[in-house]
């Protein structure tokens, strides 16, 4: 079993910063890829960044220059520094990991969603 925890999300105003942590634990032998996503209100979910373990990060345009996306693998953590928020950032924010969890003798991958943090940017 693998669980992802995110925190960092709240009210911030807009031009401000957040940054939010996705950490995860358990049974885990690598993470492959971690991905952050949101979804605004009576929108779909979008992808926001994602970094690969043997990739360059990537960005979504309406972030790209704003936003950065960063990993800690000694934590098994993945953060997302939001700077120039906007009102339209506003939205609960996902982390997503795709993970080798040991499963007895052998692995198997894992796709595993953290809970949410809802990201505010309003006057």
């Amino acid at each position: 079993q693998v669980q992802l925890v995110e925190s960092g999300g709240g009210l911030v105003q807009p031009g401000g910063s957040l940054r939010l942590s996705c950490a995860a634990s358990g049974s885990i032998r690598s993470i492959n890829a971690m991905v952050w996503y949101r979804q605004a209100p009576g929108k779909e979910r979008e992808l926001v960044a994602k970094i690969i373990s043997d990739g360059s990060p990537e960005y979504a345009d309406s972030v790209k220059g704003r936003f950065t996306i960063s990993r800690d693998n000694t934590k098994n953590t993945v953060y997302l520094q939001m700077n120039s928020l906007k009102p339209e950032d506003t939205a609960v924010y996902y982390c997503k990991m795709v993970v080798q969890s040991y499963w007895g003798y052998s692995t198997i991958t894992l796709e595993v969603w953290g809970q949410g943090t809802l990201v505010t940017v309003s006057s």
